[in-house]
């Protein structure tokens, strides 16, 4: 170890890959350091991993150990077990692990995003074990994912303006209709020139993502379009396979 002494925190691994013969490149967030790098040496042996829980989607403790850009795994230690993910819930945590790998920084913490991403993935844990893939389990994915994305664009200092009118910081009105403009924020639909790019959506929906909550069907699809373009917007050129991949299967 070179006397460089081990970190310690909760983490997930948002990405495994092979790495030599007997080893794995390990992509993980980490509550204290935010995303990590790090080789799991040996982890391919079946004695090693055995030893070492290191699968997606499931709390851990991770210890490492180093300079570089890329760490070394020391321990892995399960926190809990988490139900198996599968159908809908699953793709929907590729989702929200590609979000993570393609947006945040290495060694760039944020204990709230950490916060928010247990708590997704918690969800669809929860929806993995309670629901069959129907209308229920689907609202409930579609509301845990909105509330994600929220917390990650805020996170990453991309708040949305959810609350009040750009320019004119008036309240939102719940029962008038706004459109969405990336550089400024909502503006009543009446004092601007419809935009074909530009999201539309009503003023409640705009409120309920503010809380987390949706009243109605039309609200989770608002709000599931405005949180697109929003990351889109983010993203730039690059794309999101997870997307590509749900499009395919269905």
């Amino acid at each position: 170890m070179s006397g460089v002494a081990p970190q310690t925190s909760a983490g997930y691994v948002l990405h495994r890959y092979p790495y030599r013969e007997t080893s794995l490149i390990l992509e993980t967030y980490t509550r204290s350091h935010g995303r990590v790098a790090m080789v799991a040496k040996g982890a391919k042996r079946a004695s090693a991993a055995s030893r070492q829980p290191l699968h997606p989607f499931q709390p851990l403790t991770l210890s490492w150990f180093g300079r570089a850009d890329l760490k070394t795994l020391k321990t892995s230690e399960q926190e809990r077990v988490l139900p198996q993910l599968h159908t809908g819930a699953l793709m929907s945590a590729f989702y929200v692990n590609e979000l993570m790998l393609k947006l945040t920084h290495r060694d760039d913490p944020h204990e709230r995003l950490f916060e928010a991403y247990e708590a997704v993935v918690d969800e669809l844990a929860f929806v993995s074990m309670t629901s069959s893939a129907g209308r229920t389990s689907s609202r409930t994915i579609e509301v845990a994912l909105r509330r994600f994305e929220v917390t990650l664009l805020a996170e990453l200092g991309y708040a949305l303006r959810l609350t009040e009118e750009a320019d004119t910081h008036a309240a939102i009105n719940p029962k008038r209709s706004y459109a969405y403009l990336f550089e400024r924020g909502p503006i009543d639909v009446d004092r601007i020139e419809a935009r074909a790019e530009v999201p539309t959506l009503r003023g409640s929906t705009l409120l309920g993502l503010e809380q987390g909550e949706f009243a109605d069907v039309l609200a989770l699809s608002e709000a599931k379009m405005l949180m697109r373009t929003a990351i889109n917007h983010l993203l730039g050129d690059k794309q999101l396979h997870t997307r590509q991949l749900i499009r395919e299967l269905r």
